[in-house]
């Protein structure tokens, strides 16, 4: 438990500070990619766990669980010499009055000196305005008394991070055993190879997301994403129901639900999964991004543990297939969050960003999201 506690700690500062470092060192054409990383090496991670324990359990049963544990040493360890070599973030040295560290960070990140010093200029003048606009008031206090333009901004990114838990991926994932087994796989060797695949589709279609985020948008990926989820949660939920009542054979309902539980991970590794983190590190102004990104971090994390910790307790009052039939309902209402809420940010810079929820004049998102950038700006200005 001690162990547990300790890497939950080093978890949440990591799934804090990536996105956002690397959202504010990254440029606007490839940051969607560069900011899906966190996520695909975490399932890489999942991935790799589930292989290895695969491989391990044919060890004997006082050793096997002691060798699946001690590998977790290796990435850890190499993390410490990767905190070496990284530099900080232009963004933060910009703010610690630091601007010729900052020059010289973005040098490296950049294809010339003249775009490291247009971004430069663009991250100047975005630090110049915060500092200007916050009045003396704490970072917090805005955060908890949010003006329009920041309440928007905190119903996308504390919205997107809990639609992305609250449907059930984690219970997925940390239950696949569990939910196999309900649809009639018995054997060990057979639901670790089920579970295998599970984390293989993960993996794989996160991949597929890094190379499509910044070419088709972030929008389009959450809108097959959810859609996708939405069927697929319904495909297993009712599976699962008519199997309980031998509706179906046996046969042909397992192999429904091992596609339902790997089309819902792939889904959810294509859009959402990734999309959410993009999103939350690039809407937020300067000022509060640290700081807001940090809470839709906590609320993301919150969320997985609710219901990953409830999930047994609501399978035995409403069966698996009634767990399932609920998240199934909650993602079909991130359909319609999505549509709603969440602008396109592709291809547009942090400081472009702030402009998709500036708007206080009663226009939708949808509309904002219409005019470009320089549009926005000429006509508040």
């Amino acid at each position: 438990m001690a162990g547990r506690l300790l890497d939950g700690v080093g978890i949440g500062f990591g799934v804090m500070i990536a996105p956002v470092y690397i959202a504010e060192i990254s440029p606007a054409a490839s940051r969607g990619s560069f900011t899906s990383f966190p996520e695909i090496f975490i399932n890489l991670g999942i991935l790799l766990g589930y292989i290895s324990n695969y491989v391990f359990s044919g060890l004997p049963d006082h050793i096997n669980w002691r060798v699946m544990l001690a590998v977790g040493i290796v990435p850890s360890v190499s993390i410490v010499f990767v905190l070496l070599v990284i530099p900080e973030s232009p963004r933060w040295l910009v703010v610690q009055g630091r601007a010729g560290e900052a020059r010289a960070v973005l040098l490296k990140v950049t294809d010339c000196e003249e775009e490291a010093d247009e971004r430069l200029a663009e991250i100047e003048a975005a630090a110049a305005a915060a500092t200007g606009s916050v009045s003396g008031e704490t970072v917090w206090r805005e955060l908890t008394r949010p003006s329009p333009m920041i309440r928007r901004m905190l119903v996308t990114g504390l919205g997107i991070q809990c639609f992305q838990q609250i449907t059930g991926i984690d219970a997925l994932v940390y239950y696949s055993p569990t939910i196999f087994r309900d649809a009639g796989v018995t054997t060990e060797s057979q639901l670790l190879l089920a579970t295998v695949a599970v984390g293989f589709f993960k993996t794989v279609f996160i991949a597929l997301a890094i190379v499509l985020i910044d070419r088709v948008g972030r929008k389009p990926l959450l809108y097959v994403s959810t859609v996708g989820l939405t069927v697929c949660l319904v495909l297993l939920a009712a599976t699962l129901w008519l199997l309980a009542h031998g509706a179906v054979p046996k046969a042909l309902g397992v192999a429904v639900a091992v596609v339902a539980v790997c089309g819902d991970v792939a889904f959810f590794s294509v859009g959402i999964g990734p999309v959410c983190w993009v999103t939350s590190s690039e809407i937020f102004p300067l000022r509060l991004r640290s700081q807001a990104a940090a809470l839709g971090a906590a609320v993301n994390r919150v969320t997985s543990g609710t219901v990953a910790m409830s999930f047994l307790s609501v399978s035995r009052a409403l069966s698996v297939a009634g767990a399932f039939s609920v998240f199934a309902a909650i993602s079909a209402l991130s359909v319609v969050f999505v549509h709603k809420l969440v602008p396109e940010t592709k291809g547009k810079t942090l400081e472009e960003i702030e402009l998709l929820f500036g708007d206080g004049e009663g226009e939708s998102l949808g509309e904002v999201e219409l005019g470009d950038a320089e549009h926005l700006v000429r006509r508040k200005g």
